[in-house]
């Protein structure tokens, strides 16, 4: 069920999903002559963009009366609005930053973070380039950090053997929450990177641009590479780990389950505000998302969550628990399926809205 394909019309588009139901829905129903009615508004990152759309396209055929507004400005951009008020459920592929969470206490948002699926970061260069089989994430640094604007411009700048031509990078902008994660997992700290790239909220924008240069490089969430595998070459990742002895991977759905796909594996999230919730269709939507998620997810070429994830996720917002499961905001390297397992819903504190992690 590949949607997202071309669906961005401008660097922020807003796609409106109204309009009269019909058909099957995901779980095979017929669709219903009612449903809960009224107006949902979602912003935030366009990686989880593609499955948010296929959730809510779904939820239009059981719920015709709602209208779905899902805005696409990154995961930065998304969370001043929902942090503002101004939207009902966060798209977010990274957890929510100590900036975010002062800003949502400020204006009296409680909210409940929901992880939705699991995501490996894809490296790509163009089909025609010939020279690139694999890269090592010491590589990606010596591309990325900082230090390298103005002084890694061409291909033999960074190994020895690739052609004497220039490099050009592309790469999500800053208010991405996919920019957050990578400059983490490959430059050690969120933020640093160099700044002489082509940059954009827009995946698509970095997929046409990829596409039509021999010479670029960039990244950006598997999905997107999955939809354009004939216009884009993946290039296989080593961590340098040699104690798992995996060598260079490319993202699938394998090697992020089994983490062997590291450092660019992640989870990716939605965050609902409490209050919206008391909208019948917000609550409406919400539970249709957690119970077809694990189906939808892998249509859009996503990593679903184990079952019981869901189900975990189902009871943050049945109990109404707000806060983060996590004890470190922002972005974190090397957080897999099994860790959200293992972080049970908890309480959150009075004074922060987190929680305190235990296990099972």
């Amino acid at each position: 069920m590949r949607r997202f394909q071309g669906i961005f019309a401008a660097f922020f588009a807003v796609i409106a999903l109204a309009g009269c139901g019909g058909g099957e829905s995901a779980t095979g129903d017929s669709a219903a002559a009612g449903g809960a009615s009224g107006e949902i508004s979602l912003d935030g990152s366009s990686t989880v963009f593609p499955i948010t759309e296929a959730i809510a396209e779904e939820f239009r055929r059981n719920h015709p009366g709602a209208r779905v507004s899902i805005g696409v400005s990154g995961t930065g951009g998304g969370f001043k609005k929902f942090c503002a008020g101004e939207t009902d459920i966060q798209n977010a592929s990274r957890i929510i930053k100590e900036s975010e969470i002062a800003a949502c206490a400020e204006a009296g948002i409680e909210w409940i973070e929901l992880p939705v699926a699991y995501d490996g970061l894809a490296v790509v260069v163009n089909p025609e380039n010939d020279w690139v089989n694999m890269i090592t994430v010491e590589e990606l640094r010596t591309i990325w950090e900082p230090a390298a604007q103005g002084e890694i411009m061409r291909w033999s700048d960074v190994r020895p053997g690739w052609p004497d031509t220039e490099l050009h990078l592309y790469g999500p902008g800053v208010d991405s929450g996919t920019f957050d994660y990578f400059t983490l997992a490959i430059n050690g700290e969120e933020g640093a990177s160099r700044g002489d790239f082509t940059a954009s909220e827009d995946d698509n924008v970095l997929v046409q641009g990829i596409a039509n240069d021999r010479n670029a490089l960039g990244f950006f969430g598997f999905a997107y590479y999955d939809e354009n595998r004939s216009r884009l070459k993946i290039v296989p990742v080593d961590d340098g780990d040699a104690s798992n002895g995996a060598g260079a991977i490319v993202p699938s759905i394998d090697t992020v389950r089994n983490s062997t796909y590291q450092p660019l594996s992640r989870p990716i999230f939605i965050y609902v505000r409490k209050d919206a919730l008391e909208e019948p269709v917000v609550a409406e939507f919400i539970d249709f998302y957690l119970e077809n998620a694990e189906d939808l997810v892998g249509e859009v070429g996503y990593i679903p969550l184990p079952a019981n994830a869901y189900r975990m996720a189902q009871a943050r917002v049945d109990d109404r628990i707000t806060g983060s499961m996590f004890e470190d905001a922002g972005s974190q390297v090397g957080v897999s399926i099994e860790d959200l397992l293992n972080v049970e819903s908890r309480s959150a504190a009075p004074d922060r809205p987190a929680e305190t992690t235990t296990t099972e």
